[in-house]
């Protein structure tokens, strides 16, 4: 791995900044706030002793839903270590997170809080890449959840994105939040590996997204494959 300045378009400044992307949606994303990387500026890599490696980055990142773009400084450590831990990371995008949401998270949350029958849907994207307009709230979410589980399993060797939700559930809750079941397909784009986990996670507009549980799924060979995720 080299040190020092970066190339902004290759692997290590990418992998790193990617990162960024997954911990940003952890913090702020929601049914209606979804942020994504845009562009890699710059970049800067140190050792750092018995620490690991420490990755210096100036990006741009967009909430995808309002196409708003903002650049920010970011730092990502990879602990150093045999044992898989995940990045450290310290990054912040004030300006998009003055995008109010309030509103239709709200009607969001009255909605499938106060619906008889719970949510169940397959396949967010299909094989064609179409999601349901109304799904695209609950494909955010499972992106957002899934965001907890790239970040804890990001290495510098990794690149994860998520392909597809295979199935999401609602379940019955009798507190205030929202609580679902949901397989997603996430797509290792270094070893091209395709990974499947269940996840079980809360919502509410006030908490954000709660990841309760992880389990990672055997491997399925029948699931609709979603489109390219490149």
């Amino acid at each position: 791995m080299a040190t020092g300045e970066l190339n902004p378009n290759h692997y290590q400044a990418q992998r790193a900044a990617k990162v960024v992307e997954h911990y940003l949606n952890t913090r702020y994303g929601s049914p209606y706030r979804l942020l994504g990387l845009h562009r890699v500026h710059s970049g800067n890599a140190e050792d750092v002793e018995d620490s690991g490696r420490k990755y210096q980055l100036e990006i741009s990142v967009q909430e995808i839903i309002s196409n708003t773009t903002e650049k920010c400084s970011a730092e990502v450590l990879f602990p150093r270590g045999g044992q898989q831990r995940s990045p450290q990371v310290q990054a912040s995008c004030e300006e998009l997170l003055k995008i109010n949401t309030t509103a239709q998270e709200e009607a969001l949350y009255q909605q499938y809080k106060m619906n008889k029958s719970l949510l169940s849907a397959q396949y967010l994207p299909d094989s064609y890449g179409h999601i349901d307009p109304g799904m695209k709230p609950f494909w955010h979410l499972c992106i957002v959840a899934s965001s907890f589980l790239m970040l804890n399993e990001s290495s510098e060797n990794t690149l994860y994105n998520m392909a597809q939700v295979a199935n999401i559930t609602q379940l019955a809750t009798e507190n205030d939040h929202l609580k679902f079941d949901c397989h997603v397909v996430l797509h290792e784009m270094v070893s091209q590996e395709i990974i499947h986990w269940k996840l079980l996670f809360t919502w509410s507009p006030p908490e954000g997204v709660k990841v309760q549980q992880m389990e990672q799924l055997p491997h399925c060979h029948h699931w609709e494959k979603p489109p390219n995720t490149n």
